[in-house]
């Protein structure tokens, strides 16, 4: 399969700019379709990638977009939604099912067979959260069209790396509150690393062995959030009080007020998809798939000395030393 040109929805995300530079590196051509071309601002000097302001939610639109492309990766997503109602609100439902329907008619309509679906690890019809159910309905749509399209679903625990939204929230906390109360302490993540979901990404997009497959994305080893906290809290060199408040209800009326912020760093829903450790057991593994440590990336863009180490190579960098 000869790889030219890739459709990237939701690229103008965290993960979205790491696989779009990944694909650039490699000299294939990247559309991003966004809603706000101001959105994509940083990638605009990416060669080979381009943006074009599009409804990607309007079946004509899609379909018209997706001509000229090889593959399509599909990486929207929403973590919260504000219209909370069972199984998922309106939101949820719109990025995470409405959506993947309306990119496989399009993919149809199109002509377009090669597909990367961005799940999440336990995503399931019958998931504890909206987030999870509305995912696993989404998995579920995508599967429906494996006997007449190319596809590959992806299901990751967190994602980790510079500007992620998980680690770097609980450092904004860190650095701004001496104690820090926290919900959900005990509940188990495997995270992984974004330079490795981005790789393996692009490197199958042309594997035949991976069509119709799907893939656990996880890190090399479990931490509580609890310790990923602490462990943030040392990288920062801020020694803060953390409350452990449990899974019950402390835990639920401070996220229900967190809930209430314009960026909410947890939500009720995020406590009920955190009843389920976001941990694999390898038998879904990527094929060789060799996850970096936590360790090795978190404190070049956490730790002073990271940060300030990074500053510095980009200063010799740009002196030509």
């Amino acid at each position: 399969m000869e790889l030219k040109n890739v459709l990237l929805i939701g690229g103008s995300g965290f993960v979205g700019g790491w696989i779009a530079s990944c694909l650039s590196q490699r000299g294939i051509g990247v559309t991003i379709a966004t809603r706000h071309r101001d959105n994509t601002k940083k990638l605009i000097m990416l060669p080979t990638v381009s943006m074009v302001e599009a409804n990607v939610h309007d079946p004509q639109v899609l379909t018209e977009l997706m001509r000229g492309h090889d593959a399509v990766i599909n990486l929207v997503g929403v973590l919260h939604d504000k219209d909370s109602r069972l199984p998922y609100g309106k939101g949820f439902a719109a990025a995470h099912v409405d959506l993947p329907r309306t990119i496989v008619g399009a993919m149809k309509e199109s002509g377009v067979t090669r597909l990367l679906h961005m799940s999440a690890l336990n995503a399931a019809l019958d998931g504890p959260s909206e987030y999870l159910c509305s995912k696993g309905e989404g998995e579920a749509v995508v599967r429906a069209a494996m006997d007449q399209l190319e596809i590959t679903i992806f299901r990751p625990s967190v994602i980790f790396g510079p500007d992620d939204a998980f680690l770097n929230t609980f450092a904004k906390l860190l650095r701004t509150f001496p104690i820090l109360p926290l919900g959900g302490g005990a509940a188990r993540f495997q995270p992984v690393y974004v330079g490795d979901v981005a790789r393996v990404f692009v490197d199958c997009l042309t594997v035949r062995a991976t069509f119709g497959q799907t893939y656990e994305l996880c890190g090399p080893q479990v931490y509580t959030l609890r310790e990923l906290v602490e462990y943030t809290a040392q990288l920062l060199g801020k020694s803060r009080r953390i409350i452990d408040l449990g899974d019950g209800g402390w835990a639920y009326l401070q996220a229900g007020l967190l809930w209430l912020l314009p960026n909410p760093p947890m939500s009720p829903d995020n406590l009920r998809s955190m009843e389920v450790a976001s941990v694999t057991d390898g038998s879904h593994n990527y094929p060789d798939w060799r996850p970096t440590a936590l360790e090795a990336i978190a404190p070049t863009y956490l730790s002073p000395a990271g940060i300030g180490q990074l500053r510095l190579n980009r200063y010799r960098l740009r002196a030509g030393r």
